[in-house]
């Protein structure tokens, strides 16, 4: 799988709990938060707001809330640099999942992160 070079990783919050979720078998069938590369002029901030909203259909502007972790290079790819954003969503709001995902589980912190795949998003979590 190609990554692009500068993605953002949002994180959603409802209370006290965490969306997380699953990505088609044809995006790597893995449980994952929001997330997505940057567009052509695209900010970091105006990628995680599209973002948000072609995944969940939730209209929001994520507030920057960690350092950007990089995802390092391999022989196929360069280095990822990934900004991390965090949304809430008021109580009772489901997501509407696009064609990317094909399932969602709202959990607890530390539940959300045993899901999670990847470890960078796992720490993310765990700090908040």
């Amino acid at each position: 799988m190609t990554r692009l070079p500068n993605e953002v990783f949002i994180v959603v919050r409802r209370g006290d709990e965490f969306l997380v979720v699953h990505r088609t078998p044809q995006g790597g069938a893995y449980w994952h938060g929001i997330a997505g590369g940057l567009e052509e002029g695209e900010t970091y901030a105006q990628a995680a707001e599209r973002e948000l909203f072609e995944e969940t259909g939730f209209a929001a502007q994520p507030v920057e809330i960690a350092e950007p972790f990089v995802y390092p290079s391999d022989a196929d790819s360069s280095a990822v640099t990934v900004h991390c954003f965090l949304a809430d969503v008021p109580a009772g709001w489901e997501p509407a999942l696009n064609d990317e995902h094909d399932d969602y589980r709202w959990c607890r912190q530390e539940d959300a992160v045993e899901l999670l795949y990847w470890p960078e998003p796992k720490q993310l979590l765990r700090d908040l």
